[in-house]
């Protein structure tokens, strides 16, 4: 009897938390809405390039209230919100506005598991836009500012025992009545801009881990040495604590190596295999943390040895290379938003689905458009083989644009602070996402959006990873400085700059429109560069801007980027609708003629 009614229960809970819970809205979806559960929405380990075994995902439905902007926390909460979806989407069970004049307000509970005991208890946020308020017990924690960045708090010393914890978070994004970085979003959607992004949009968790623990790994690689480089960063080690690491390449231990915490690990690998969207084989590491002779902790990651770099070549033009070798990079531009889950893929399989069908439609690069994706966003390109040129979100206002010759005009003057938030987040940004192989190419600033100090910025860029390449202003305002000139040109192919000492590239080109009925996330006042009627008169136009963009590749581009990966809001001119239910252009067509114009280069 008493089984029965502990079964009885568990089937109420959830009846209970799905009755409580339903997307809002009568926007198109896509599949994988249907496969939310508000028991535990993206159930995945958030942090697959530094894991550990124990951890706890505190996503789910959570009170909140939409209140004005500095009052004191609510008596009363306005109902339940489905964390990580931001309360603008769907997903979230609430689909309200936010704005700059309110601030939202989110109250959880949870409990520490019983195995933890003596354990510090880190409580980690995946990212929440924009300024973040962390309350334990009543008591405030800890705050952070920035929409795309992961942070933590120590939390050991608020924990109360043998009960449940509170957990309160509050936060305010202005949107675009602040300088802040925010990527595409705006409080009038129309156009190329969509719905404001408010609050926690990824993974919120807690792991425990010792008083001495890995708080970071920085993993640089060198094919020309064949070594790797590996540094730990340690909270609270003391002198004489080591960092041991293994390396494994199929699950067998090829290499090991100690060091004293601070320094880097350069380990030499022997008969290196080469990391490359053809063949991307990553090798596996343990990383531990011994002190006194005991290992006090233990994570798990992974690298690739693979090289960016750009050379000139045989008839003088500065190509970009892979591992030594000329390689073009072709890609779609990736605005990684969903029509139901807005900045936040449905599930994990939805993430990866946009890169799976990247890699069919023949291309080796996404370019990830003025937005940070969740970490396995990251790692899936790493495992499946797709180079990544990485923008920074941007924000502040609109100067002049020049994009058909060098500039010439005054750069936007940003204010103090809004230079200071640009720095900072920029920085963050590259910090957080340094040890991900895929991604080759930094891109500070696109079509002068919030574009200033040009030249300062990408030499600071450029200084901070040398490992990488620097776009300096993708589509202008255009400046001698960096790797890359970036032209963009709609709709066809146009190479009206060239840079003898640079790269030169081609950012952003097609914009291909095909409004289908049934899949619009507005029934009218769709947008695209030109439109057509049917996926034949699409992919016969796409076929004919690609076959202008192989002889290109023969004169001068080294990439090129195709707009885009999938419709999204008012845009109609992607691959894929917004729901991501119809392919707009024959597929296997498409690969085929993007084979030919990757292999261009290789063409004698």
């Amino acid at each position: 009897m008493k089984r029965k009614s502990i079964l009885f229960l568990a089937l109420f809970s959830v009846f209970a938390a799905n009755a409580q819970w339903k997307p809002q809205g009568d926007k198109i979806k896509t599949k994988w809405a249907e496969q939310v559960d508000p028991k535990k929405p993206l159930p995945e380990y958030p942090r697959p390039i530094m894991e550990r075994g124990q951890w706890k995902n505190l996503n789910g439905l959570w009170n909140y209230s939409i209140q004005e902007f500095g009052k004191a926390a609510p008596s009363k909460y306005d109902g339940q919100i489905l964390v990580p979806f931001a309360a603008e989407s769907s997903l979230s069970g609430v689909m309200k506005e936010v704005g700059s004049k309110n601030e939202l307000w989110y109250e959880t509970n949870f409990s520490i598991e019983s195995g933890w005991n003596g354990k510090n208890i880190l409580l980690h946020f995946g990212a929440v836009d924009w300024k973040t308020e962390v309350f334990i017990n009543d008591i405030k924690v800890g705050s952070h500012t920035g929409g795309y960045t992961p942070f933590s708090f120590d939390i050991t010393p608020f924990i109360q025992k043998g009960k449940n914890q509170k957990l309160v978070v509050k936060v305010w994004d202005p949107s675009n009545d602040g300088p802040q970085p925010r990527g595409k979003q705006v409080k009038n959607p129309e156009g190329i801009w969509y719905t404001p992004v408010t609050g926690i949009w990824q993974t919120v968790w807690i792991e425990p881990v010792n008083a001495k623990n890995i708080t970071e790994l920085k993993t640089t690689p060198n094919i020309d040495q064949n070594t790797i480089s590996i540094k730990a960063e340690v909270n609270g080690a003391e002198k004489g604590d080591l960092v041991e690491i293994s390396v494994l390449d199929n699950g067998k231990e090829i290499a090991n190596q100690k060091s004293v915490v601070g320094e880097s690990n350069d380990i030499v690998l022997n008969n290196l295999k080469l990391w490359s969207p053809e063949s991307p084989f990553l090798y596996q590491t343990k990383i531990r943390l011994i002190s006194k002779n005991k290992v006090v902790d233990e994570v798990k990651s992974y690298f690739a040895m693979r090289k960016i770099s750009s050379k000139r070549d045989e008839n003088g033009i500065m190509r970009m290379q892979l591992n030594n070798k000329d390689y073009f990079q072709f890609g779609p531009l990736d605005q990684g938003w969903w029509p139901d889950g807005l900045y936040t893929a449905p599930t994990d399989e939805a993430l990866k689905y946009d890169i799976v069908k990247t890699k069919e439609l023949g291309f080796n690069m996404i370019r990830k458009h003025v937005k940070v994706e969740p970490e396995r966003w990251y790692t899936h390109c790493d495992q499946m083989g797709i180079l990544v040129w990485q923008d920074m979100p941007s924000g502040d206002d609109q100067p002049i644009w020049q994009n058909r010759k060098y500039f010439e005009g005054t750069e936007l003057q940003r204010s103090a602070k809004s230079e200071e938030i640009y720095r900072k987040e920029w920085k963050e940004i590259m910090d957080h996402l340094y040890s991900y192989p895929s991604i080759v190419v930094w891109v500070p600033f696109n079509e002068a959006w919030g574009q200033f100090k040009t030249v300062e910025i990408t030499e600071w860029t450029k200084n901070y990873d040398s490992s990488r390449l620097t776009n300096s202003a993708s589509g202008g305002n255009h400046f001698q400085t960096g790797d890359i000139l970036d032209l963009h040109n709609y709709p066809g192919p146009e190479m009206y700059l060239y840079d003898a000492r640079r790269v030169t590239v081609l950012g952003e080109y097609g914009g291909i429109g095909l409004p289908l009925e049934g899949h619009l996330w507005r029934a009218n006042d769709n947008w695209g560069y030109i439109k057509f009627k049917n996926a034949s008169e699409v992919t016969a136009e796409y076929i004919k801007y690609a076959e202008m963009l192989r002889k290109y590749v023969k004169t001068g581009f080294s990439a090129a980027v195709y707009t885009q990966t999938t419709d999204v809001e008012g845009e109609v001119n992607g691959f894929m609708t917004y729901d991501r239910k119809v392919d707009k252009m024959d597929f296997k067509a498409v690969n085929k003629i993007n084979t030919e114009v990757i292999n261009a280069l290789n063409v004698k």
